[in-house]
This record gives structure tokens, C-alpha cells and sequence, in this order.
């Protein structure tokens, strides 16, 4: 059975005007997804509208606690990892610089199937700015997830293809914990 998200209370689906998930089944091993997620660098090649990701603690990769900005879904994002569990959950929490109370809580949980991984993606997201985005295109926020879940797909699938079965990078250290 798939694991639930661990939401914020402030961030549950319950209290979230826009909330939505995603799932697809990838022929690539858990690791290598893990690897493309925690490692920014990456982003760009999977990641809808995504140009850049700056790491602000020093880190050269995601870990519990890592603090980063980036542009997402057209605005520029600060956030940061609230939940860690190396190869199996990761998500990460922030608002937009333009709109502080505007809040999202995004979760990924991967999941080791026979023929590969199981990605579940779950986000929720509160406050003008985002609602605003959602009026003008009610279904834009799970489309971009659609569109990420593919092409972080065929990159992870071409990864794995090319390290002939094995993951490209190792996994980051961290403790199994959340925040």
C-alpha cells in the first residue's frame, strides 16, 4: 500500500483551497528518482519552468532542513525541505517572494514496484497569489505535475539506461526524519 503525506496541520488538504496529486508508474529504480530529485542541478532537465535552484545552506544537495529559492509555476519560491526520508519521501514547504501568506506544502513519496517505482506527488497550496493563478486556469497546477511526472520519467528511465541499471549518483546522507 502507498504511504499518506506528512501534512503540516497548517497545510493539510482539509484547510488548503487547492489541493491535487499525481502518480505514475516509472521504469527506473527509486534511487535513481532520489537522485534526480535531491540534486537541483537536475531540475532544469525534468522540472516544468524550472531554470534554476540556489541551495542556501551551503548543502550540494537536498537534506532535511536545506533552505533554496527557485521560479515556480512562474513565480520566484522560497523553501525548504520539511520532511526526509532517503529513496522513499521528501517534501519541501515555502511560499512565493511576491505573496508570503500565499503558502504550498509539496510531497513526493516513491514507492519500489517489480518493473521499477511507483512516484505519488501530492501538493497543497493556500492564499491569493496562488488562487488567483487557479482561477485563470483551474487545472494548471495538476497539469504542470502531469508534465513533471513525465519528463522526470524519461530522464530518470534515460539515466538508468545509461549507467546500465544502476543510479548515477549516491544517495545523500540524512537522517529519516520530518520536520
Amino acid at each position: 500500500m502507498f504511504e499518506a503525506v506528512n501534512w503540516p496541520e497548517t497545510l493539510a488538504p482539509s484547510r488548503s483551497p487547492i489541493h491535487f496529486t499525481n502518480e505514475l508508474e516509472v521504469a527506473a529504480s527509486p534511487e535513481t528518482i532520489w537522485s534526480l530529485l535531491v540534486d537541483p542541478e537536475n531540475w532544469p532537465s525534468f522540472y516544468p519552468g524550472v531554470e534554476h535552484v540556489r541551495l542556501l545552506d551551503g548543502h550540494d544537495s537536498l537534506r532535511l532542513g536545506t533552505r533554496f529559492e527557485t521560479n515556480l509555476a512562474g513565480q520566484d519560491v522560497f523553501a525548504a525541505v520539511r520532511e526526509f526520508q532517503p529513496v522513499t519521501r521528501i517534501a519541501w514547504g515555502g511560499h512565493p517572494t511576491a505573496s508570503e501568506e500565499s503558502r504550498a506544502y509539496h510531497a513526493w513519496i516513491i514507492t519500489p514496484t517489480p518493473k521499477g517505482s511507483h512516484l505519488w506527488t501530492e501538493e497543497t497550496m493556500q492564499g491569493p497569489l496562488w488562487i488567483e493563478l487557479a482561477k485563470q486556469d483551474p487545472e494548471v497546477f495538476w497539469r504542470t505535475h502531469e508534465n513533471l511526472l513525465a519528463a522526470l520519467a524519461k530522464v530518470a528511465t534515460k539515466h538508468e539506461r545509461r549507467a546500465g541499471g544502476r543510479c548515477l549518483q549516491n544517495v545523500p546522507k540524512g537522517e529519516a526524519t520530518d520536520v
